[in-house]
């Protein structure tokens, strides 16, 4: 980790003192994504219940600028004003660059179809199947770590030669023994948890952003 990234970690500790005991794990979590988008990987990440809208948040911050510019190349702007002049200099001007994830359980067709068909807790198990490959990572957030849903995901993960990262409460449950790096905040109560979870999750997605794009101050 970078100064800058340090400095993120000692704000995030700051503001919250009781995270303090996960910093290790934190760190961990990002190298693991660090790495995983080093070797052209993506993400996919998954929740349960309240979490699914916590994965939606991830991918939000990740697919596009939070804090920092994210500008194309000059190569890529200048293919875009090849193809077309009009149309793709506005691109240029618009797009952003992205550290590509996926939020799993946004597919309503085949989420819906493979419930109806199959099995509604193997949803994100079928989606990481479809898409995963071993660089990617699965990032599973379940406040117990026991959704089964998450369970069966992990499963689907490793045998794809992925890694994983777990996002739980205090207790771990399943993911806290699955996960290759598994950040248990610490607090029981799901409301509680969810609350320490979004700023674990902001200041990863920082630090991703501080890894690969210029910073906008």
């Amino acid at each position: 980790m970078n100064k800058r990234q340090q400095q993120r970690m000692d704000f995030l500790i700051d503001r919250y003192p009781e995270l303090h005991i996960v910093r290790p794990e934190i760190e961990k979590a990002f190298e693991l994504l660090k790495n995983c988008y080093i070797s052209g990987g993506k993400t996919l990440v998954g929740g349960n219940g309240g979490s699914a809208a916590d994965a939606e948040h991830i991918v939000g911050e990740l697919m596009k600028g939070f804090q920092s510019r994210r500008l194309l190349t000059f190569e890529m702007r200048e293919k875009l004003c090849n193809i077309d002049n009009d149309m793709g200099s506005t691109l240029a001007d618009s797009l952003q660059e992205a550290l590509p994830a996926i939020a799993l359980g946004n597919h309503l067709s085949l989420c819906s179809a493979f419930a109806n068909d199959v099995d509604g807790n193997q949803v994100y198990a079928q989606q990481v199947w479809g898409y995963g490959q071993r660089e990617d990572v699965l990032w599973g957030i379940s406040t117990s770590g026991n959704a089964v849903n998450i369970k069966y995901a992990v499963i689907a993960a490793k045998a794809k030669g992925m890694k994983v990262i777990g996002l739980t409460g205090k207790d771990g449950g399943y993911l806290g023994s699955a996960a290759d790096v598994v950040i248990k905040v610490p607090e029981t109560e799901t409301y509680l948890i969810q609350e320490l979870h979004l700023p674990v999750y902001h200041s990863l997605c920082l630090m991703l952003e501080d890894e690969f794009f210029e910073r906008r101050i």
